[in-house]
């Protein structure tokens, strides 16, 4: 106690400091109070201590470091519960703007009479701030994961929010071979607007992620809507069977409470004939990262035109010696210009013949994650090795590739 009561003084015939300050000298010895009740009894006992020596106490003034801005906590507050009553929120959290001066001056302060046991003042005002406003709204702090942060100007009192996003975890299914699943940017105008793309800013009118992503975005009267799926097939591939999972991310959501179900037949309605969702859910940031890094197989259906002839036995033969079979695939022709020229190492799990015409083949195929099925089937000038043509003997490609599942191993919730 001595310590605190030493510091205090020093503090004191230093310059003329509020109980709040004062309080804050010491606020990681004495955490049993607040900063405000701390600095009151110090200040008592400071006084005890000085009329034992025949020395004054220093007449009430303006306080040196923040200059008396503990006094409009409660307009701070009032600010801050008007500006989040804007928005819907359950949990929320205070932050603080405070002059450079301020925080100039408190530091020297620290300098001079030690401050390694101090509290900063923004701290204090977040904390004294919340408190205030979490009984005047009845909604509850979280200091981990808040809806919401307030931060208040205290030069000005001014209000900004800042929203935390909002996730939702679905499954699409994806019906045109037209789309791709997330918008994608003109080539030419990177989003700006050109004659290529009608100034639009895109190459594609449409896409799954904003079929799905229109429709939260108005109804939670967001900023904007990102797409996080697990993997992503071709353009001209169909998604289908229970669908691919992804998370829909909106940023800044004025309205998070909203009724998964009916935005589920609104997304449904909006991506008619193209695309429809099931299984939304709320989600959460965590999740995002466990879907970007997951691998999961997929099996695919395969419509395959083999330019020549050959037999039944022999393609029953090539199907048998590429199930399970190991295959390296430089990086894809089709794909070089936007990703590194890197060999990769597939397995192929299982491979099966399901349809059969001298030129015409349709195969099921279960693959690890990753592979370039089309490349397996064409080759890709010897980029991928081996591959049904070269196996067959024969030019084969892809003319249609289905997407039938994405083995999902995830906990779903």
């Amino acid at each position: 106690m001595n310590d605190i009561i030493d510091r205090a003084d020093k503090a004191l015939k230093f310059q003329y400091l509020c109980d709040h300050c004062l309080g804050r000298l010491s606020a990681h010895v004495d955490t049993g109070t607040t900063d405000l009740e701390r600095g009151r009894s110090v200040r008592e006992a400071v006084a005890q201590e000085r009329a034992a020596r025949n020395e004054a106490m220093p007449e009430t003034a303006l306080c040196w470091i923040c200059e008396d801005v503990f006094q409009d906590l409660e307009r701070f507050a009032q600010e801050a519960s008007e500006k989040l009553g804007t928005i819907e929120y359950d949990t929320f959290l205070i932050g603080t703007r405070v002059d450079p001066a301020v925080q100039d001056r408190e530091e020297r302060l620290w300098s001079e009479v030690g401050g390694e046991k101090a509290e900063p003042i923004k701290a204090e005002l977040n904390r004294e701030i919340g408190k205030i406003v979490e009984r005047s709204t009845g909604k509850e702090v979280d200091f981990r994961s808040p809806d919401v942060v307030a931060v208040i100007d205290t030069r000005f009192g001014h209000v900004d929010l800042d929203i935390a996003p909002i996730f939702i975890y679905g499954r699409y299914r994806k019906h045109s071979r037209e789309i791709p699943q997330t918008r994608w940017p003109c080539r030419v105008c990177q989003g700006k607007g050109c004659k290529r793309c009608g100034n639009t800013g895109k190459m594609y009118q449409n896409s799954v992620q904003e079929i799905i992503g229109n429709v939260v975005l108005k109804e939670a009267e967001g900023a904007d809507h990102f797409f996080h799926g697990m993997g992503r097939e071709d353009i001209d591939a169909r998604m289908l069977g229970t669908g691919r999972p992804f998370v829909l991310e909106i940023s800044e959501p004025k309205r998070r409470h909203l009724d998964l179900e009916a935005l589920t037949l609104l997304a449904n309605e909006n991506g008619a004939g193209e695309a429809d969702f099931s299984g939304l859910r709320r989600s959460t940031r965590e999740e995002v990262r466990q879907i970007k890094a997951a691998t999961p197989d997929k099996m695919y259906l395969a419509e395959i035109k083999v330019h020549g002839k050959v037999n039944k036995d022999q393609v029953d033969e090539v199907v048998q010696s590429l199930s399970q079979a190991r295959i390296t695939q430089q990086t894809p022709t089709r794909v070089a210009h936007r990703r590194a020229d890197l060999a990769r190492e597939r397995e192929i799990h299982d491979l099966q013949l399901s349809e059969f015409a001298e030129d015409h083949l349709v195969l099921q195929l279960r693959t690890e994650s990753g592979t370039y099925v089309k490349e397996f089937v064409s080759g890709d000038n010897g980029r991928t090795v081996p591959s049904i043509s070269a196996a067959l003997g024969v030019p084969c490609e892809v003319t249609a590739l289905d997407v039938l599942q994405v083995i999902d191993t995830t906990n779903e919730g």
